[in-house]
């Protein structure tokens, strides 16, 4: 038992992380949570309930209660948290801060749903980060020079990209177009063109492993099984990466059209910040095949995959953790806000 703990979360659309200060991340699990529609118990949360996704029976459901990198359902996401806290490697303490990673450009109303999830499964403060900005501290990136960097976090609910100086964004974009709008794609290819049903899971896989966003001069080929649209039995067939990569080309022609936006909307100073120190890309998305490659094409600036990609705001959030008092003024304390409102 300590008399206080800081731990950092990230609350992803597909991953949360938490990370407490001294120790490192602890907690790293799918978000999704099953439970029994009969009995309104939760029957498993994080990885045990992601192998029950899409193979329920009826009276359990699998869910993804955060949905574009909001609360979608505030009392799954809650019995999720209490859940994870509660791992032995968190101790109790008598007094518990935490910083939570969010998007960009979230409404008041949202802001304030992640400050009430928190205080309910005992926090007694909150500070809130925007996820570029905890992204960027985790690249230990030098933010707080007059000089700036353009960070592009692409996670499974949105993607999330802003020009950050002098320890601050100076503007930032929100797209709902991110992992799991792909594997949507993914979806509608395989059904409209292969005549094959398919799940999440399967979309997935495919993404993973033969996906790409441009030609990498590798063939890639993977057999999938799924229900056929016209007779409804079961069926195999192969799926290569050119399939794939044209149904990822709507999705991210919309990505890097967003970027560009952003860039035209910054000061010109900072746009040329931004070609000599090039951009970082991190999230799951980031995983893709020859994505910084194509980026790097439309855009004419140096793009880089930053490193550990899947953990990078969740390590940035726990920076914060680590050095706290000297990064106190950069978090958005909703309460104190609204108090000086």
């Amino acid at each position: 038992m300590i008399f206080k703990k800081i731990i950092g979360i990230d609350l992803g659309t597909d991953t949360t992380q938490v990370y407490l200060k001294g120790s490192g991340i602890v907690v790293n699990e799918p978000t999704i949570v099953a439970f029994n529609n009969r009995t309104d118990h939760v029957v498993a949360v994080g990885s045990e309930a992601k192998k029950m996704l899409s193979r329920t029976p009826a009276h359990i459901t699998a869910i993804r209660p955060m949905s574009h990198g909001v609360i979608a359902d505030f009392d799954m996401v809650k019995e999720m948290l209490q859940h994870f806290l509660k791992n032995e490697r968190i101790p109790w303490s008598w007094v518990t801060e935490t910083v939570v990673s969010v998007p960009t450009n979230l409404t008041e109303v949202e802001r304030k749903s992640v400050e009430d999830l928190l205080h309910e499964v005992g926090a007694n403060k909150v500070y809130l980060i925007e996820q570029p900005l905890a992204a960027a501290f985790g690249s230990h990136l030098d933010i707080n020079m007059p000089s700036a960097f353009l960070v592009v976090d692409i996670g499974a609910g949105t993607t999330d990209m802003a020009i950050i100086s002098m320890n601050g964004i100076v503007v930032s974009k929100r797209l709902k177009i991110a992992g799991d709008f792909l594997n949507n794609e993914i979806i509608k290819g395989v059904r409209d063109e292969l005549r094959l049903h398919i799940g999440e899971p399967t979309a997935e896989e495919i993404k993973i492993a033969v996906g790409s966003a441009m030609t990498t001069g590798e063939k890639l080929e993977l057999t999938i099984r799924g229900r056929d649209v016209g007779n409804g039995l079961p069926r195999e067939i192969a799926i290569r990466d050119t399939q794939v990569r044209m149904w990822l080309v709507r999705p991210l022609k919309l990505v890097v059209e967003a970027l560009k936006d952003l860039i035209e909307s910054a000061p010109p100073e900072l746009v040329g910040d931004i070609y000599k120190n090039g951009m970082y890309v991190c999230g799951g998305g980031s995983l893709l095949r020859g994505i910084a490659q194509i980026i790097e094409k439309e855009i004419g600036v140096n793009v880089q995959i930053v490193e550990d990609p899947l953990t990078c705001v969740a390590r940035g959030a726990g920076l914060v953790c680590e050095r706290f008092d000297e990064h106190k003024h950069l978090l958005n304390n909703f309460s104190r806000l609204k108090l000086d409102d």
